[in-house]
């Protein structure tokens, strides 16, 4: 197994401790915790497909697992935000039912040997998911240190926090849905093969 490939698995091996610390309130600065864990494994996606491109190392094994970790961090993420109060359920819904019909085209296409790498706009989809991930956990614990009396330069309330972070989590539903349709339509020939 290569660098790039070993830093996708190593991505999915992180989302366990992301959720178990996210969700663990009790801990103290458990989103600041949450926030570094969850910048790293994005921070490998970025390295692995940097390495690959320049080493001439891309796989199929990457073109297949760097989304798939890539849909696992994200979704876990928007799952416990959910838990959390911090995301609505139908907007996290309508990102996971995107992720289920993009990754049901590619496993069709590859039982016939086709292997469909990620376009652009599937890439714009992840970064705003990211960053509003990032966001909202970079918020959550501004207020979080704020509940605790520490004076920051900018303050943020608790529900401040929250109605922003769900805004950043509503812009990238809506470049999922868009990135989703175009990908359905560029590969409709794969989902007419299947019927």
């Amino acid at each position: 197994m290569n660098l790039p490939n070993k830093l996708t698995m190593f991505r999915l091996i992180l989302v366990p401790f992301f959720v178990v610390v996210l969700l663990n309130s009790s801990l103290p600065h458990h989103y600041l915790m949450a926030l570094i864990l969850f910048a790293v494994a994005s921070y490998t996606d970025h390295l692995d497909g940097m390495l690959a491109r320049k080493n001439n190392q891309i796989t199929d094994f990457g073109k297949f697992m760097d989304p798939l970790a890539d849909k696992v961090l994200v979704i876990s993420a928007l799952v416990c935000f959910v838990e959390l109060h911090l995301a609505n359920v139908w907007l996290v819904l309508l990102i996971i039912a995107r992720e289920f019909m993009v990754t049901s085209i590619r496993l069709v296409a590859a039982d016939k040997g086709q292997v469909i790498a990620a376009n652009n706009w599937g890439k714009a989809k992840t970064v705003s998911q990211i960053i509003a991930i990032l966001a909202v956990l970079i918020l959550q614990y501004g207020a979080e240190l704020c509940d605790m009396g520490v004076n920051l330069p900018m303050a943020v309330t608790e529900q401040a926090a929250t109605v922003l972070g769900q805004f950043l989590i509503l812009v990238a539903t809506i470049l999922s849905v868009l990135s989703g349709a175009i990908y359905l339509k560029q590969n409709w020939h794969v989902v007419k093969s299947a019927a």
